[in-house]
């Protein structure tokens, strides 16, 4: 049974993109592609799906995946807290390479691993992942590769790690920008109102520099970068 769907062939997209669907609400895996590099993803919301991500990358539950989303929405929706600076950057940067990690709405019914409350979140720059995701909602998703070895860049390399863990591949060429997004976390900014004015407190700290450069950051961020970073 074929596996790997050519998404420049319109044939292909929509069998590949529905059955992609129907494997992630069964709890499989699908290989899709980003702006980044190949992403393998599971339903967010299943904690069967997520284990089998992590199991077929090599990983366990100390190394949760990021949550791709497809909509500011969203963003609010997952997070307990958005401080403005993060409104700027996703402003600025999304959809784009930048991952971000918040303090995760604590009412969410998921399971992502050990992620100490927190999550990673960040809306990709690619038609293929946004589509997808308007029809399943949120996706776990990580570098498809396994762990230690360098991410995917085309669906063929993906496949080559991933074989017959995953369901479905979309193969959309290479990947645009071929490097994993750059992460920030902002779990310890915090706001307050003083005066009508809104203050910042807290620093950001840069996780991993990936696609995403600090010079094009610092534009949004200025001097917010914690000072070893």
């Amino acid at each position: 049974m074929q596996r790997i769907y050519d998404c420049a062939v319109d044939t292909d997209l929509l069998t590949g993109m529905r059955l992609a669907k129907i494997a992630l609400q069964r709890d499989e895996l699908v290989v899709l592609p980003t702006d980044t590099v190949y992403g393998i993803a599971a339903n967010a919301f299943s904690h069967k799906g997520v284990k089998a991500l992590l199991d077929a990358k090599g990983r366990t539950a100390q190394s949760p995946p990021p949550v791709l989303i497809s909509s500011m929405n969203q963003l609010d929706a997952l997070t307990e807290f958005v401080p403005e600076i993060a409104r700027k950057l996703a402003n600025t940067f999304w959809p784009g390479a930048l991952t971000m990690i918040f303090k995760a709405q604590p009412s969410l019914q998921w399971d992502l691993g050990e992620t100490r409350g927190t999550v990673a979140l960040r809306m990709p720059d690619h038609k293929i992942a946004l589509a997808l995701l308007e029809e399943t909602g949120p996706l776990a998703v990580s570098s498809a590769n396994l762990t230690g070895e360098p991410a995917a860049t085309t669906c063929q390399q993906a496949e080559g790690y991933l074989g017959a863990s995953v369901a479905a591949y979309l193969d959309s060429g290479p990947s645009p920008k071929g490097e994993a997004s750059t992460i920030l976390d902002l779990t310890s900014i915090t706001e307050t109102l003083v005066d009508g004015k809104t203050v910042t407190a807290g620093k950001i700290r840069i996780v991993r520099l990936g696609a995403l450069k600090k010079a094009k950051l610092k534009t949004v961020v200025g001097d917010l970068f914690e000072a070893d970073n």
